[in-house]
C-alpha cells in the first residue's frame, strides 16, 4: 500500500508531507468513525465511500484496516481513477473493493450506489455546503458522514459550527453529530432522514448556489 501511495504522490495525486503522516491523517477517519459507531447499534450494511478518493488518501489505507468490509473509491478525474483500479488490482483487494470513476453529482443518483452506504469519508473534497450536497445521497438513514476538518477549525463537541449549521445540513437530511480530535480533526454528521430526489443537483450547482 505504501508503494501504492508513493507512485500517488510522485505522480502528484498527493500533497506534500510525508507518507506517515498522509497515513496517520487517513487513520483517524477511521477511528473517528469507529468511536461514533460504538455508540449506537451496529448496522447491518458495513458498506463504506471514499469521496473524491485522489491519490487513495484515506480510501487505500481504510480498505487495509477493513478487510472485512466492502468499500467504494469515487473519483471523477479518469488519470487518477485508473491509478486507484490499478492499485486495488495490485493489493489484491478488487473483490471487496471497487473504484467508480465518475462526478459524485452523477453517481449520486445511481440506484447500485444511492443510499447504500453506512459511512461515507471525504478529504479535500469541497467547501462543506458542497460535501454535504454530494455526501448525503450515498448515505442510507443512520449512516455517518465524516470530514477532515482544516486546522484551527472549531465548534461544539456535540454539534456543529459555522462550517456545518443544523439549518443547512437539515436540507440533505443530516444533522451535526460531534467532532472527533485526535491527532488531526474531524466533523461527523449523521444521516437521519433520506437525501431528499432532488438532491444532488447537477453537476456544478452546488458550487453556483451553495446550501448556505
Amino acid at each position: 500500500m505504501r508503494e501504492a501511495l508513493a507512485r500517488a504522490r510522485q505522480w502528484g495525486f498527493l500533497g506534500e508531507g510525508s507518507l506517515d503522516v498522509h497515513v496517520a491523517h487517513a487513520g483517524g477517519f477511521a477511528a473517528a468513525a469507529e468511536s461514533a459507531e460504538a455508540r449506537r447499534a451496529p448496522t447491518d450494511s458495513p458498506r463504506w465511500m471514499d469521496l473524491g478518493s485522489g491519490g487513495g488518501i484515506p480510501g487505500l489505507v481504510l480498505a487495509r484496516a477493513w478487510p472485512d468490509r466492502e468499500g467504494v473509491l469515487l473519483e471523477a478525474n479518469r488519470r487518477r481513477g485508473e491509478f486507484l483500479r490499478a492499485a486495488v488490482d495490485d493489493l489484491g483487494w478488487a473483490e471487496r473493493v471497487s473504484v467508480v470513476i465518475e462526478r459524485a453529482e452523477t453517481a449520486g443518483r445511481d440506484p447500485n450506489l444511492r443510499g447504500g452506504f453506512s459511512l461515507v469519508v471525504a478529504r479535500s473534497f469541497g467547501p462543506p455546503a458542497v460535501t454535504a450536497e454530494c455526501a448525503a445521497p450515498f448515505l442510507r438513514v443512520s449512516g455517518l458522514l465524516v470530514v477532515s476538518e482544516p486546522p484551527g477549525a472549531s465548534g461544539p463537541q456535540d454539534g456543529g459550527s459555522e462550517r456545518w449549521p443544523e439549518d443547512g445540513l437539515a436540507d440533505v437530511g443530516l444533522i451535526p453529530a460531534g467532532r472527533w480530535q485526535h491527532e488531526f480533526g474531524y466533523q461527523l454528521m449523521r444521516q437521519v432522514e433520506p437525501c431528499p430526489p432532488r438532491f444532488p443537483r447537477r453537476v456544478g450547482v452546488a458550487r453556483k448556489r451553495p446550501l448556505y
